[in-house]
């Protein structure tokens, strides 16, 4: 195969409902979406979700486009290659914009399945027919505000609510919901806002029975993450942390992770993210697939990526209707009851309406070989 021409689109779509976490909210979002096209005329497609602010990772939107335009598309276009899993090799030597590079490789296993008549899933050694999703919910107004959110998401069927946490908003919010759904797997996050000197607050989270406590410190602390894991019985997961494969193997070795929340934008694509849940399931570390309120391009890439085994927990692969109004992709990701099938047609599954894409544009670039 040989990449002959790739188009970058920077798409603005509003959110249907405000997000809030430990660090900033957003009420519209734009992602970049790759489409490269091989010389058969097959194209595949891929999504840069970065954030557009600097606060969950260094990339913004801004900074994944120059990368992407500058230096990840020029080290593809024209070379020859047969599996994807060759790619990131290209651009080996672009160090870290693990966002930027997600997108490209995502693109590339998308047209890879494209022309080998594969879905997506199946190219990746996916098993499962459908997937468990849950939903994240932001930090919200009121307490009263928060329970009306877990109830409709519950009344829609999702199994498992995350909620974002902030010191102020953290013990109390999950009491409510707790003492509301004795029953519900309930987990929360923190994005790394908490301090070392701030443990007792998630410390008194221990008695809630949640299913983890993601990322309560900074992104390198991980030896303030293996002391909290020796104190408390809830499982410490790990989000920020984690953004190649040493970072995980360093994680293993200190005990300061018992899940793992695996992004395929964090991890730079569909081929680290799949190393890294072989890692970890040969270590016996349940895993499950984060979100970055992708569009539909890159939530198709998350569901597939879910149906591999060592996915057992409930992932962030919810409808596309929880957060867009209408989506990139027809027919939009669905979830019934909280559960989303696996496509089985070839590649990602999902037609690109490229007439929406279009109107919801702020600026393209194409490159050629």
């Amino acid at each position: 195969m040989k990449i002959v021409a790739a188009r970058l689109h920077r798409v603005r779509l509003p959110l249907v409902h405000e997000f809030r976490t430990s660090s900033h909210g957003k009420s519209m979002l734009d992602h970049i979406l790759v489409e490269l096209i091989d010389a058969s005329g097959a194209v595949g497609w891929g999504e840069i979700a970065s954030p557009s602010d600097p606060f969950y990772a260094p990339e913004t939107v801004e900074s994944c486009w120059h990368i992407a335009e500058r230096y990840l598309v020029p080290a593809i276009l024209g070379k020859e290659w047969d599996r994807p899993e060759e790619l990131p090799r290209l651009w080996a030597k672009v160090r870290g914009n693990q966002f930027a590079k997600s997108g490209l490789d995502t693109a590339g296993w998308v047209l890879w399945a494209t022309i080998n008549g594969t879905p997506l899933a199946t190219a990746l050694g996916g098993t499962r027919s459908e997937v468990v999703a849950g939903v994240s919910l932001g930090i919200e107004p009121s307490i009263d505000a928060l329970l009306t959110e877990v109830g409709r998401h519950l009344a829609a069927g999702y199994p498992r609510v995350k909620l974002k946490i902030a010191p102020g908003w953290d013990v109390e919010p999950v009491r409510a919901v707790r003492s509301a759904h004795p029953d519900l797997d309930l987990h929360v996050d923190a994005n790394g806002i908490y301090t070392a000197d701030q443990s007792d607050q998630l410390r008194a989270l221990d008695e809630f029975g949640l299913t983890m406590i993601e990322q309560p410190f900074a992104p390198r602390d991980l030896l303030a993450h293996a002391k909290l894991q020796r104190e408390i019985a809830t499982p410490i997961c790990l989000d920020e942390s984690v953004e190649t494969l040493e970072d995980l193997e360093i994680a293993l070795s200190l005990q300061a992770i018992r899940v793992l929340n695996i992004k395929v934008s964090r991890m730079g694509g569909l081929t680290a993210a799949r190393a890294a849940h072989d890692l970890a399931h040969e270590a016996g570390i349940p895993v499950w697939c984060g979100g970055m309120h992708e569009f539909g391009i890159g939530r198709a890439a998350n569901v597939a990526l879910s149906s591999l085994p060592g996915f057992s927990l409930p992932s962030d692969v919810s409808a596309s209707a929880k957060y867009y109004a209408q989506d990139v992709i027809t027919p939009p990701v669905v979830a019934t009851q909280g559960v989303v099938q696996v496509p089985t047609t070839a590649g990602l599954g999902h037609e690109v309406d490229t007439d929406f894409i279009a109107q919801n544009t702020v600026v393209s670039s194409e490159l050629r070989a």
